[in-house]
């Protein structure tokens, strides 16, 4: 199965909008993946920072019927479900929206999500959108949605934060998405001591991984703890599962657009004079990539 992947946020922890940050973005992620099956147009969302806006709008410009919408959000930071009350399909009945996560502690993903549209800081209320919404809680399991085998994992960063693989049942490229995950020493987190051979079992053999890159090996030195990983490490985690295609992912707010281009540039080097040939991206808002269908 074929299937397109588009990125309408990029950035990491606050939106970054100015004339310096144009080309690789300043939204706060959201990924879309879109397929044709049997009965038409189906779109599978990857959180709902800023960037959902745009994609809302796009959905609802095109007037070709229904929008149905499976969103899986990786975790409930702010930059992360922020732009979900500007998501334009939930306001409008003919809609479904069906939103996937994990809960904080005690408290449900619905919870979070209502509380974020009360009226002291939202004027719509969450039971007042048109649209018909579904909540889905979710952990480390497998699930089946639309096309997609879904498969989860634990990440490496404060809260109950979730990577996601997305195999297609029809067989085709597979795809991780992995933002917000501190790869090397640093940090208390909920993961269990076998983690680390965990993950690369889980990302083994997949065909493009959108991994954090938020930091160098450098400025990662000052921010041991946060939940982030530098590109380097993000590499060397590629060359070590054999994925073909690396995506950098949740850049920095501070990074303009000259920086992130020495930063793509040396990844690439790194990918480059690896033992396992890695193409080596960086996640640019605006731009499509197509998976083949096997």
């Amino acid at each position: 199965m074929a299937y397109k992947l588009t990125f309408w946020g990029t950035r990491g922890s606050i939106p970054s909008p100015g004339g310096l940050t144009t080309r690789y973005g300043g939204n706060t992620p959201c990924v879309s993946v879109e397929y044709m099956d049997g009965d038409g147009r189906r779109l599978l969302v990857l959180d709902a920072g800023t960037g959902i806006r745009l994609l809302g709008n796009q959905l609802m410009e095109r007037g070709n019927g229904e929008v149905a919408v499976d969103l899986l959000l990786s975790h409930t930071h702010w930059d992360h479900i922020q732009g979900l009350p500007f998501f334009t399909p939930l306001f409008d009945r003919s809609n479904a929206v069906r939103v996937w996560g994990p809960q904080q502690g005690d408290v449900a993903i619905e919870t979070i999500l209502r509380r974020q549209m009360e009226p002291m800081v939202f004027p719509v209320p969450l039971d007042g959108l048109a649209a018909k919404l579904t909540v889905e809680h979710i952990m480390e399991e497998s699930l089946a949605i639309g096309d997609f085998e879904v498969g989860t994992i634990r990440l490496r960063h404060p809260g109950n934060t979730l990577g996601y693989r997305l195999t297609p049942t029809t067989g085709g490229s597979s795809l991780a998405y992995v933002t917000d995950n501190e790869l090397g020493p640093g940090g208390e987190y909920e993961v269990g001591p076998g983690w680390r051979g965990d993950f690369v079992r889980f990302l083994r053999g997949v065909d493009v991984l959108v991994h954090d890159s938020m930091f160098t090996g450098k400025e990662l030195d000052q921010h041991r703890g946060w939940g982030h990983s530098s590109y380097e490490e993000a590499v060397a985690l590629a060359v070590e599962v054999k994925a073909k295609h690396l995506v950098l992912f949740h850049h920095r707010p501070e990074r303009d657009d000259a920086a992130m281009d020495e930063l793509v540039d040396a990844a690439r080097s790194l990918g480059t004079a690896a033992e396992h040939p890695l193409e080596v991206s960086a996640a640019i808002e605006g731009t499509e990539l197509t998976l083949d269908g096997g």
